[in-house]
C-alpha cells in the first residue's frame, strides 16, 4: 500500500503517507513510520532529509515489482505454469467485456509474434 501511494503521487513524508493510509485502515503513525524505515533498510525506498522531516521515494518501479511478484507466485503456487496462473485468475473473478477484449488482443499479439517468418518462394 505504501509503495502504491508513492508510485501514484511521488515522493512524500511519512505524515502524508500516514494520512492517506488512515483513510483505508486504522493504522498508527508509528506503524507507518516503522514500515517505511524497514522498506528503506531493504532498499525499497530512499529518503532525504528536509528540515526536520524525511522525504521518502520509491526505489523500485511498479512494473518491476509486479513482474517479480507474478514470477514468484507462478513459481510457488502454480509450479511455474503461466497457463495455470492465468486460468485461475480469469476463473476467480468475472472480467468485464473490455478486459476480455484486451486479453484477446494481447494473446493475438503474442501468437502473431510466434509465427515463423513467411518463407514462400517467389
Amino acid at each position: 500500500m505504501i509503495l502504491r501511494l508513492l508510485w501514484a503521487q511521488g515522493p512524500a513524508t511519512v505524515r502524508a503517507i500516514h494520512e492517506q493510509l488512515k483513510e483505508e485502515r486504522d493504522v498508527g503513525y508509528t506503524t507507518t513510520l516503522k514500515l517505511m524505515q524497514i522498506m528503506h533498510d531493504k532498499g525499497l525506498l530512499s529518503r532525504v532529509k528536509s528540515g526536520k522531516t524525511h522525504i521518502y521515494r520509491a526505489e523500485v518501479s511498479e512494473d518491476d515489482t509486479q513482474q517479480d511478484l507474478v514470477r514468484r507466485l507462478m513459481d510457488t503456487a502454480f509450479q511455474g505454469s503461466a497457463m495455470k496462473l492465468v486460468m485461475k485468475a480469469l476463473g476467480s473473478k468475472k472480467s468485464s467485456q473490455e478486459e476480455l477484449d484486451k486479453i484477446r488482443a494481447f494473446l493475438n499479439e503474442l501468437s502473431a509474434d510466434e509465427e515463423p517468418p513467411n518463407t514462400k518462394e517467389a
